[in-house]
């Protein structure tokens, strides 16, 4: 810290010129991420910056602006919904953050699951490819999950779903599938998944579910192949997450996670507050963040 401050116009321009050392976000290929918005999606930036957007009751507007994108999503992603019900899910500060929340609402159904059977409950594990992104080695270290990897081959660059489902024990909380692959963008086939998967449930009784990490094709299959089955019009899907940063087209900062139905994710992790005085349920691993993208999603 500096004994002394300096005056503002000076410590804008060290600051403004120790940033000219950082790259062109415009030739930023690297991470799929939004680089370039319209100029009115800057102002409305710039307009909504200082607002918060955990404080429901301040800015009851920006809810409903989540709640439409949750709506849309669920709808686009054939969750099986009314078309005045209300979908289940929320928005995070990117698909890492979703993939957390999704993985917790799948470890606990299987623990109370496990609990309710008498059978023990310290052992979880969830079986991906090895071409994840590194926010599922994330969440099986910090969450206290196994991962069980199904190794990729000189000719198969995703999770091959025989593989996977072979893998499956009664402690697999989930099998999470890859619709574009970080390395390749290629979508692993998530309907044979789902019928290898509904064969061996079958056999086991075991139920284990389907995540779908779509952070790349979420945005990019229902437009480009409707016809394709990946999504909740297959019975094991009971989650999905996408990247609004990314073919979302809009700035870095945002995901989304949706639910199949509000049954998949348990109660218990929905925590309700009132410090501004209205009950306000909210699922998130962080408290206080900033609006402005929930805003550009729209």
């Amino acid at each position: 810290m500096p004994d002394q401050p300096i005056p503002k116009d000076a410590a804008y321009q060290i600051i403004n010129d120790e940033l000219m050392l950082d790259g062109n976000p415009r030739l930023n290929l690297a991470s799929f991420v939004t680089t370039w918005m319209e100029p009115e999606c800057d102002k409305l930036i710039m307009s909504s910056l200082n607002k918060n957007y955990v404080d429901m009751d301040e800015y009851p507007v920006t809810t409903e602006l989540q709640n439409r994108c949750v709506n849309m999503i669920a709808h686009l992603f054939h969750a099986p919904i009314g078309e005045d019900d209300t979908a289940v899910g929320v928005g995070t500060v990117g698909s890492s953050e979703a993939i957390m929340l999704a993985g917790l609402a799948f470890k606990r159904k299987w623990q109370e699951k496990r609990k309710s059977q008498g059978k023990t409950y310290h052992n979880p594990n969830i079986v991906t490819g090895s071409n994840v992104q590194v926010c599922w080695e994330k969440f099986a270290r910090y969450f206290e999950v196994d991962l069980k990897v199904v190794n990729l081959t000189e000719d198969c660059y995703v999770m091959d779903p025989v593989k996977a489902v072979e893998m499956v024990d009664e402690n697999t909380i989930c099998v999470a599938a890859i619709l574009g692959s970080t390395m390749t963008g290629e979508f692993e086939d998530v309907k044979l998944l789902n019928e290898l998967l509904t064969k061996k449930n079958k056999e086991t009784g075991w139920n284990t579910p389907i995540h779908v990490d779509a952070a790349s094709g979420g945005f990019v299959a229902p437009f480009l192949y409707p016809d394709l089955e990946w999504d909740f019009r297959l019975p094991l899907v009971k989650s999905i997450n996408v990247s609004g940063h990314k073919y979302g087209l809009v700035y870095a900062g945002v995901g989304w996670v949706v639910w199949r139905a509000k049954e998949d994710l348990p109660d218990d992790l929905v925590f309700h507050i009132n410090y501004l005085g209205s009950d306000q349920p909210t699922f998130t691993l962080n408290f206080s963040k900033g609006k402005t993208i929930i805003l550009l999603n729209n």
